[in-house]
């Protein structure tokens, strides 16, 4: 058996027993911020994501979030989890499935009020075909993957 091959059956099954992610939203690589620097109230007030700028800030979810303007970075003081993506930034599809993916900021719906990300085009298309009963089932497993923020 190659060895390789045997490291990644060891990390499979030893990944099994630890979260998938942190159950925060992770900053990202590059930005440092929460869902990339965008600002979560824009999808609601402007209907697609636009970038924060770093004269509003905010510590929230173990992250540190920017906004576009001081009426959305009090909008999001007064109700984060209205404003926050659920499942802390992972995918819903892929939740729904049972596993964590990073949410892409791009990719997104508005799912009863709450503010979804998706790891492609097709698994948004896919949960909202069927997103009552998929949203059920994301919700129940974000807790076991670690999609969950803490607040």
């Amino acid at each position: 058996m190659c060895p390789s091959l045997v490291l990644a059956v060891l990390l499979c099954v030893f990944a099994g027993n630890s979260l998938a992610r942190p159950q925060v939203f992770v900053p990202d690589p590059i930005t440092g911020y929460a869902i990339g620097g965008h600002d979560p109230v824009s999808f609601f007030v402007d209907g697609h994501p636009r970038k924060g700028s770093r004269e509003h800030q905010f510590e929230w979810g173990g992250a540190e979030w920017i906004f576009v303007n001081k009426g959305n970075l009090a909008a999001f003081k007064r109700d984060p989890e209205i404003y926050a993506p659920l499942f802390a930034g992972c995918g819903g599809y892929a939740l729904s499935e049972g596993f964590a993916t990073t949410g892409n900021p791009f990719i997104y719906a508005v799912v009863d009020g709450r503010l979804v990300f998706f790891h492609s085009v097709v698994n948004r298309f896919l949960f909202l075909v069927n997103g009552t009963q998929l949203m059920k089932t994301a919700q129940e497993n974000a807790a076991k993957v670690g999609c969950a923020p803490e607040q």
